[in-house]
């Protein structure tokens, strides 16, 4: 039996399968509110996850070692890790938002594995000593987990300005409460008029702000954990907690971007627009992280490099 061939079906299959659900999720929140649609946008999901951890298993068996290695298993892990994290939001907050917003991400990603890396960086080679490690499946699926959550729980809050373009908005009260939220008052255009009794637009914000802040805040105490991981693991393989290797240094910076989002949302002291620009810059520093650090230089995490 040719798993390779297996695998190579599997991961097409997922290409297919989201591009159904992205077109079923938009349809459904732009033309109707079909539960039919919705539901098969879901099932569509659960299988692309399937296939993609399927295909990711059948790698780990065939070759012997955890399938993140190189750049084209860590973009399908996060495919996996995407959907994964989409269906658990969507079943906790029944949101329609959710898989409109993360499904684009994981097409994107499955996309950019299959189509634009080099038939090379697809197959598997054996690992270098320092990837010989334990601390491999415990450090970089947790990274790429808190990437996959952190982007969704970011998409949010972009989400939420482009909403709120043209609106002065301030959110009071605990958003992180959804007691709180219900209660909270909303002021926005020029006059700063009060409502007590939102319209549908401004419950909509709540959601999404509420929505946003849960997600990051799941995502951040996994970076932080991926972080620790990487600096026992360094120091085991190269003698060193930390290096200042160009993508521990955007590590870095992107725990403290999102530890200052939770820090003003903990402390009330930026609400509404603010705070949501804040991890909308999030958004592009996990990129840059994940995949610019790949392509402007070469450290001690070369794995994914893409030479020029």
């Amino acid at each position: 039996m040719n798993w390779t061939s297996i695998e190579n079906h599997l991961v097409n299959l997922s290409f297919g399968l989201l591009i159904i659900a992205l077109v079923s999720y938009w349809f459904n929140i732009v033309f109707t509110q079909s539960k039919q649609i919705g539901v098969l946008a879901k099932i569509n999901t659960i299988i692309t996850n399937i296939a993609i951890g399927t295909a990711l298993l059948i790698r780990w068996i065939t070759h012997g070692y955890f399938p993140l290695s190189n750049l084209y298993e860590s973009l399908l892990f996060l495919s996996w890790g995407t959907t994964l994290v989409h269906l658990i939001l969507e079943k906790q907050n029944n949101s329609k938002l959710i898989g409109a917003i993360s499904t684009p991400i994981s097409l994107f990603t499955i996309a950019f594995a299959t189509i634009s890396l080099p038939i090379d960086m697809k197959k598997a080679s054996p690992l270098v000593p320092a990837l010989r490690s334990n601390w491999l499946m415990m450090h970089v699926s947790i990274m790429i987990i808190s990437y996959a959550t952190l982007i969704i729980g970011s998409l949010l809050s972009v989400l939420f300005l482009i909403v709120s373009r043209g609106k002065n908005v301030n959110l009071k009260g605990k958003s992180y409460d959804y007691n709180s939220i219900h209660n909270a008052e909303l002021k926005y255009d020029n006059n700063y008029i009060a409502y007590r009794d939102k319209p549908k637009n401004i419950n909509l914000l709540e959601r999404i702000d509420n929505l946003s802040y849960r997600t990051i805040g799941l995502g951040f105490p996994l970076l932080t954990i991926g972080i620790i991981a990487g600096a026992i693991w360094a120091n085991e393989a190269w003698g060193s907690y930390w290096s200042w290797d160009p993508k521990e240094t955007w590590a870095l910076i992107t725990w403290l971007i999102f530890a200052s989002y939770l820090h003003t949302r903990l402390t009330k002291s930026w609400q509404g627009k603010k705070p949501a620009i804040l991890a909308s810059v999030g958004f592009l520093v996990i990129w840059i992280c994940y995949l610019g650090v790949n392509f402007l230089g070469k450290g001690l995490h070369s794995y994914g490099w893409l030479p020029s």
